[in-house]
């Protein structure tokens, strides 16, 4: 009978409890560009829900792309973890086509907003080709699904700052005073491994020399830095560290890798 009184004491909450829908419109200036984006200010609860916010890496990113726009000009990309679009949405402006993926709904909500926000009456709703995909790395069939759509590949893939996953709801539910660095950590590691695979499968669709994955890379342990070089080695690919672009990001060290098949 106590069993059962102490089982009636327990209350469940729904997800939506951890959510954070309080988004603002947010202006990034990038060289002459300026981008105006709905992204929260602060962390979710919710470690699956990262993608709702702007992280540095994807600052790194954007100030590297906005000084070398050559680099964009006629491309066809396709960008992984997009989060709210901020990278995507700056390479529109010099792309034809422009793919942005998310595995998590919540955020693919958000980011299909910010498509909308930037999209001109001749595109019908898709700023100069930009659109929203769902992809979660290591989905053998979305990785298809994507592929076949866009069967002629793309000449950039872009990432940055999104070696991040998920964990199940039950360890992050038991495992609340955890600090946020060793989630992120727990979270980065297991998502690496899977991010290549993906890359791989992408970068293999057009072959050696035809396509680059271009990586903004934002160093939080020694642990991560060697992973990500084991890692594009296992996938056979070459990683090369993009002269001029290591500097502080926040307090920070950042990189921009750019990376081949071998």
């Amino acid at each position: 009978m106590e069993r059962e009184e102490e089982e009636e004491d327990i209350v469940c909450l729904d997800a939506s409890f951890f959510m954070n829908n309080d988004y603002q419109l947010t202006t990034f200036a990038f060289g002459s560009h300026e981008i105006e984006l709905l992204c929260l200010q602060s962390a979710s609860t919710d470690f699956d829900l990262t993608g709702q916010l702007v992280w540095p890496g994807a600052l790194l990113m954007n100030n590297y792309l906005s000084k070398h726009a050559h680099l964009l000009q006629g491309c066809s990309i396709i960008e992984l973890g997009s989060g709210v679009g901020i990278t995507g949405i700056l390479c529109s402006k010099f792309c034809h086509n422009v793919v942005l993926t998310d595995h998590n709904e919540e955020v693919l909500k958000i980011l299909k907003q910010n498509i909308q926000l930037h999209a001109s009456p001749e595109s019908f709703g898709n700023s100069a080709g930009l659109v929203a995909e769902k992809l979660e790395w290591g989905n053998s069939d979305q990785i298809t699904q994507v592929i076949d759509k866009y069967s002629g590949g793309f000449d950039l893939i872009l990432g940055a700052d999104i070696y991040i996953l998920t964990l199940s709801s039950s360890f992050c539910s038991r495992n609340v005073e955890m600090t946020k660095s060793v989630l992120l950590l727990s979270f980065q590691q297991s998502s690496v491994p899977l991010l290549f695979e993906t890359a791989e499968r992408l970068l293999q669709v057009r072959g050696r020399g035809k396509c680059k994955f271009i990586l903004a890379y934002v160093s939080r342990a020694k642990i991560m830095d060697a992973l990500i070089l084991d890692e594009a080695s296992r996938h056979g690919m070459q990683m090369t560290e993009v002269a001029g672009t290591r500097s502080v990001v926040g307090n920070l060290q950042g990189v921009i890798y750019e990376i081949t098949l071998k």
